[in-house]
């Protein structure tokens, strides 16, 4: 099956690619791990565990990694301020390491509930701090190449020697101006020069800093997923020696669409700068999620957690299932109201195929045909759950429908085999209202 997908580097849809001797390659850049993810992070990662589930459905193979940044993001985007996760350490009483596990198995627990299947099989997590050598090797390198230099608080990445900086965000860098989350660092030589190292403060000690050629400190966030996507999709090290030549283009990188004027415009200079040669095929974005007319994010106060829902009874499948009624690329406004609808459709679904008898081989053909170029035509959920609908209300073999959803569902995640096994007890009228009468005391 031909598959397309929208690439941010082209600005056009374009055909999947997939080599002929090894397995595709996919990097999804991860969390910062100081506070709980909110639902507009996990959208992102709803999308790329569609996108996984799809190719492994169509016999693909393929490798995955996803990142942890547990070191070197700072508050400002553009290299000032306090490292989050030290912030957070202070703020809370506890050790940078503590905060970034916490966080961490938060974030891995919110997947699960989702069905996200991150870190199984052909993917994998990798923390920052596990490429540590690599980051150094490679900002070695880029020093060697005159890509760099040194001010009084880092290494930074000279961008007017990367003469394509610009292009994959379509900046104008001569309109580049300081806002209140890219503060501009009066030792830059241009604005849009970012750290490789940044060198822990004089007098003082940081929870993590390291040795490097440079001086004690820490590693700069694009560095870090740069290094990562290098050595476990690129092959470019070797034994921690890198080997720019070595390089191979990987297929897919995922993300944020926030992340494309710095953080991924920022991985590409400094791994084509290095390599000469593309960073990736295709860059995939996903768009923001939309709360009081917001962009959903953690420096505008206005997040809501995984946990959140529960708190207002909507199940985390509900929410699953209310990203797939838009497509990955499209704004999507958050409402309880909405999530309510999704919540109370997804029970449908569940009570429909729960009626339905047992799988037939095969499923049925034309409605599998229309699932499967839906998604083939950039991910096109909306669509795709539109034909499972379809599919219920249409005169088809009960058993072919209840075959065929039990495939898409292999995508979708949405548990309907677990769904059907679930059996429906009939609650008389009287115990009704004797259990809402002890939860009435229980919550006096």
């Amino acid at each position: 099956m031909t598959i397309s997908l929208y690439n941010t580097r082209t600005r056009h849809k374009e055909i999947l690619k997939k080599p002929a001797s090894r397995p595709l390659s996919i990097y999804t850049c991860g969390p910062t791990v100081y506070n709980f993810a909110h639902l507009g992070n996990l959208r992102t990662y709803v999308g790329v565990d569609i996108l996984l589930r799809f190719l492994r459905q169509q016999n693909i193979p393929l490798k995955h990694i996803i990142n942890i940044t547990d070191v070197g993001h700072l508050t400002s985007d553009a290299d000032t301020g306090e490292d989050k996760i030290e912030k957070a350490a202070r703020q809370k009483r506890k050790s940078a390491k503590a905060i970034a596990a916490y966080f961490t198995n938060a974030f891995k627990k919110d997947l699960a509930k989702l069905n996200v299947v991150f870190g199984e099989g052909d993917s994998s997590f990798v923390k920052a701090t596990e490429t540590l050598p690599e980051q150094i090797a490679l900002i070695k390198y880029l020093e060697d190449k005159d890509f760099t230099y040194q001010t009084a608080d880092g290494i930074y990445f000279n961008t007017k020697k990367y003469p394509a900086y610009s292009s994959f965000a379509k900046l104008n860098i001569g309109k580049q101006k300081s806002t209140a989350r890219i503060r501009i660092a009066a030792s830059k030589k241009t604005p849009t020069d970012f750290a490789l190292w940044k060198f822990s403060p004089p007098g003082g000690k940081r929870q993590m800093e390291w040795d490097s050629p440079w001086g004690v400190g820490f590693p700069g966030w694009h560095t870090e997923c740069a290094a990562i996507v290098l050595k476990y999709l690129g092959n470019a090290f070797i034994s921690q020696k890198f080997n720019p030549k070595a390089y191979r283009t990987i297929n897919i990188h995922s993300g944020g669409i926030d992340h494309i004027p710095i953080h991924h415009t920022n991985e590409i200079a400094q791994i084509s700068g290095a390599t000469k040669k593309l960073a990736a095929d295709i860059w995939l974005h996903g768009e923001f999620l939309i709360t009081a007319k917001k962009r959903m994010g953690k420096s505008a106060d206005n997040f809501i957690k995984l946990s959140d829902l529960a708190k207002n009874k909507i199940s985390a499948l509900a929410y699953r299932y209310f990203l797939l009624n838009a497509h990955y690329r499209s704004p999507l406004n958050f409402s309880w109201k909405a999530l309510a609808g999704a919540q109370k459709s997804l029970k449908n679904l569940y009570n429909k195929i729960k009626t339905l008898p047992s799988p037939s081989a095969g499923g049925n053909a034309y409605f599998d045909n229309k699932f499967y170029q839906a998604l083939a035509d950039d991910l096109n959920t909306p669509r795709a759950l539109s034909v499972v609908w379809d599919l219920l209300k249409s005169n088809s073999d009960a058993a072919q429908k209840c075959c065929s959803l039990l495939k898409y569902d292999e995508i979708l995640g949405l548990n309907l085999a677990t769904a059907r096994k679930i059996k429906t007890v009939k609650i008389s009228r009287d115990l009704k209202l004797l259990l809402n009468a002890r939860e009435t005391a229980r919550q006096n």
